[in-house]
């Protein structure tokens, strides 16, 4: 009887989040796949250097901020506005817990990211992207990925 009641408490440490460190090209392809190249005017190269200069193309990245609200997963979608992390105020207007954007299953990640850009800032509410992929020749991100 007693090992039938641990069954369910080693499940639950057993159940693993695998996160991810994409390669640039495999990441592009992805994101070609589910539609952000031209994606409110922003090209393929644009959300390739998004994910490399926010995160690496580590989806298991977190960032903690001053504000109380944190930084989740390969875009660094912050929990303030866009997910739920239960412990910081939140609007979640992904309807998605924070913690879901740290697998190496990238979609609602995606599709959190393509709401998030919507609207006057688009990738400007990035800081990285604005310091390191506006206004610059990004084809280097995806020229050689055979896309």
């Amino acid at each position: 009887m007693k090992a039938v009641l641990l069954i369910p408490i080693v499940a639950c440490f057993v159940v693993k989040v695998r996160s991810k460190i994409f390669s640039r090209c495999e990441l592009a392809l992805i994101m070609q796949r589910w539609g952000l190249d031209g994606y409110e005017g922003y090209n393929l190269a644009d959300w390739v250097c998004l994910a490399y200069f926010t995160s690496g193309f580590n989806t298991a990245a977190v960032t903690h901020n001053s504000d109380g609200s944190s930084e989740y997963g390969i875009f660094q979608i912050n929990s303030r506005l866009w997910c739920s992390d239960h412990h910081s105020q939140t609007k979640d207007l992904c309807d998605l817990s924070c913690r879901d954007l740290l697998t190496d299953e990238i979609i609602d990640d995606i599709l959190c990211l393509k709401r998030a850009v919507v609207g006057l800032e688009g990738l400007e509410s990035w800081m990285a992207w604005r310091d390191h992929c506006h206004d610059r020749d990004l084809s280097h991100w995806v020229v050689a990925c055979n896309l």
